[in-house]
């Protein structure tokens, strides 16, 4: 194809949000495909979300996904998320998740995204009470259907804050909650990224990658991989020196930002979908991957297999599961993978 081909590390995968590329499955596929990259994270088709399809569509989606060689790494849910405040229907999440959990099954992922909840009103107690409460009883659920509810940082009463995320975890006391950590997201929520991702990185199951700067007018601009201030390479740097497995799944935020109503996808969205995988496969091979190999060569020398793969001018090959759901390798924090 012309192009440098680069794969992270063995256990991880670059992977995409399909509608940041194109409301379509077409055009997410295509996408997708174009990358070569060999999976693919699903959240609308058409404008509707995956619990939402009828069946027919759905079973559509899940032949065309397969047909086209992808796993699917993650199922994007609107459960607890910022269209779905704490005092609303609970019922809706439970009733959401218990049809993902058929859904995820058929495309052979256990990875469901959720958030923590927008307050509306209530004093901080009574919003962390209502969300933990809440938080818990959907993790018993995911456990009674073989899930993982990833938890993502970003609108709820734990999207910013670390200790709050680590309160939902040790309430859960399950292996069925983890944390999905977005690295663009500390721009437009006001922290920093690769501080809040020290703190919780044992928990981390799934990466989603973003990137963003404040401009002098204080309006927030999504970015190439890199080019923006969340520290990108640095957290991916991170993540890889604490042996994380699992996907790395772009979310460029550049023609779709479905949380301030913002759609621009249309006839380039797919090409600047590829650039940006493209931007997000030069950072790894150009920054993250030399500056690694620099800190282990200087505590150890390398192994013959890594000066075997040096020596033929490649890197080591993804591995991924044979359902298409994230690798599982064992741990080194103590911490079980999904």
């Amino acid at each position: 194809m012309g192009v440098d081909r680069v794969d992270p590390l063995p256990g991880i995968r670059f992977a995409g949000i399909g509608d940041e590329a194109a409301p379509d499955l077409t055009g997410q596929l295509a996408a997708i495909r174009q990358l070569d990259w060999d999976a693919v994270e699903l959240r609308n088709v058409n404008g509707t979300p995956i619990a939402e399809l009828d069946d027919r569509a759905f079973a559509g989606v899940a032949d065309r996904v397969a047909a086209a060689g992808l796993g699917v790494v993650c199922v994007d849910s609107r459960i607890a998320n910022w269209s779905r405040p704490v005092t609303g229907r609970f019922e809706d999440d439970v009733a959401e998740l218990r049809v993902l959990a058929r859904r995820c099954a058929t495309l052979g992922t256990r990875y469901v995204r959720v958030m923590s909840y927008p307050n509306a009103g209530l004093d901080e107690g009574e919003w962390g009470t209502r969300v933990l409460d809440r938080m818990t009883l959907l993790v018993r659920q995911a456990e009674q259907h073989g899930l993982v509810l990833l938890h993502e940082n970003c609108s709820g009463w734990a999207g910013t804050r670390a200790d709050r995320m680590l309160d939902l975890i040790d309430r859960a006391d399950s292996p069925a909650l983890r944390l999905l950590f977005d690295i663009g997201n500390g721009v437009p929520y006001g922290y920093d990224a690769r501080a809040l991702l020290d703190s919780v990185i044992g928990h981390v199951a799934h990466v989603h990658i973003k990137d963003a700067r404040t401009g002098r007018d204080g309006q927030v601009a999504y970015t190439l991989p890199g080019d923006g201030e969340s520290g990108v390479a640095s957290c991916l740097r991170a993540l890889i020196e604490h042996g994380y497995t699992g996907a790395w799944s772009i979310e460029p935020h550049t023609h779709l930002r479905p949380h301030q109503g913002h759609d621009a996808t249309g006839t380039d969205s797919v090409a600047a979908f590829v650039r940006y995988g493209r931007a997000l496969e030069t950072l790894v091979r150009q920054t993250v991957l030399p500056a690694r190999a620099s800190t282990s060569t200087s505590v150890s020398a390398p192994s013959s297999s890594t000066t075997a793969a040096a020596a033929a001018g490649g890197l080591p090959a993804r591995v991924s599961a044979a359902d298409g759901s994230p690798p599982r390798t064992p741990a080194t924090d103590g911490v079980p993978r999904a």
